[in-house]
């Protein structure tokens, strides 16, 4: 993350997104593939890192291989995409509001002290030897006789796929094709992110 300052002198946070350029590689429509959407592929990759389906798929749009592909299923009417085309950030507009989906840093399995806040067991008096981290009791006895589901227990915690909405774009580099969106999105650096637009 960085912060600029914005028109009338107020220090913004921001997240820096190098968003493309991005070509398309596909239009999905309802009557071939049963919804319309459109493929978007990004960043070069090396051609030994390709398999024969995907070099064929991006030779038949133009392109040299990319590292990643996405889909977009909502767009305005007005904006749909040819096929090859490529989108810079200049679809974009300062000031507008947008959606940003990333997967979260991982952070390997954790107790519940660390992923559900818990306090303890006992916290740290009435005798407690080494369970002052410890969950404590999870179920009843005779009945129901087992643990419900939904039970916050230890466990894998991060990783997973989550959504930033209605971020603002502060500012745009059309040259190095980078977005200062207000805020934080999910991931660690260098990740890579869906920037859904909304206007």
């Amino acid at each position: 993350m960085t912060s600029i300052w914005d028109a009338s002198g107020k220090n913004v946070p921001c997240t820096v997104i190098q968003a493309g350029p991005c070509v398309v590689t596909q239009i999905r429509t309802k009557d071939k593939d049963g919804y319309d959407a459109i493929q978007l592929a990004f960043e070069d990759a090396k051609e030994k890192h390709i398999t024969s389906a995907l070099k064929g798929h991006f030779a038949k749009a133009g392109v040299s291989p990319k590292r990643i592909m996405t889909e977009f299923t909502r767009f305005e009417e007005g904006h749909r995409k040819t096929f090859g085309e490529v989108l810079t950030v200049e679809i974009f507009e300062e000031g507008e509001y947008v959606d940003v989906v990333g997967t979260t840093k991982g952070k390997g399995f954790q107790g519940v002290v660390r992923r559900h806040h818990f306090g303890g067991v006992g916290q740290s008096t009435h005798g407690q030897h080494n369970r002052l981290r410890a969950p404590g009791s999870v179920g009843a006895s005779s009945y129901p006789s087992r643990v419900f589901k939904g039970i916050r227990m230890a466990g894998q915690m991060g990783n997973k796929q989550r959504k930033v909405l209605n971020l603002e774009i502060v500012k745009i580099i059309p040259e190095k094709n980078l977005l200062l969106i207000k805020g934080s999105v999910p991931g660690a650096k260098g990740s890579y992110l869906k920037v859904e637009r909304w206007s």
